[in-house]
């Protein structure tokens, strides 16, 4: 059974903290948040539980919020949930409103978020977000044409692009040239070697 989260999402300033803290809105988990549309998205997800009957099952911010902390941080299920138990950011990512000491849930639920979560839902995902993105981020000024003509610089030098291709005028290391030229008698001859 699901039932649809009927809370609009809150700012990071209304979570609550027991130390008395705000939550910073220049933390990545803020601000990846803030870009996923997670109610566009809910109903897709609760296609899955066509039954009212069972259990209420998590909703579609902690499964998918979850699935992209663990990605994210490349960890396992249980170090997921141990990540979200201890971190308030993680437990503002997947939707809760006040920080707890407990266990969103269990590890073992991962594995029913990741066969609920379809790759075409992922992919309808990160399509949206990266829209949102683009609608948010300012657009650099666009440089004129006749102004990039202008500082375009001419050639200056040979490009060697064969790597079996090298000058050879370049000493080795391995060369005892170089160790008799750094030598304090120079009027020694080039191969003789001095110790």
């Amino acid at each position: 059974m699901y039932r649809k989260a009927e809370l609009a999402p809150s700012p990071p300033s209304n979570f609550e903290l027991p130390f008395e803290g705000r939550l910073s809105e220049d933390n990545r988990w803020v601000k990846m948040a803030q870009l996923i549309a997670w109610s566009e998205f809910e109903e897709d997800y609760a296609e899955n539980f066509p039954t009212e009957m069972g259990a209420p099952a998590k909703s579609f911010r902690i499964a998918l919020g979850a699935l992209i902390i663990k990605e994210k941080l490349g960890i396992s299920d249980i170090e997921t949930v141990e990540q979200i138990r201890e971190n308030p950011y993680l437990q503002y990512f997947i939707g809760q409103s006040t920080y707890s000491n407990e266990p969103p849930f269990d590890p073992s639920l991962l594995v029913h978020f990741r066969q609920r979560i379809s790759a075409n839902l992922i992919k309808k995902v990160n399509e949206r977000m990266v829209e949102k993105m683009c609608e948010t981020t300012p657009k650099p000024p666009e440089k004129k044409k006749d102004s990039d003509a202008k500082n375009e610089s001419t050639n200056q030098g040979k490009l060697i692009v064969d790597a079996t291709c090298a000058p050879a005028d370049i000493s080795y290391p391995t060369d005892l040239g170089l160790l008799n030229l750094a030598s304090p008698h120079r009027s020694l001859s080039p191969t003789t070697l001095v110790i």
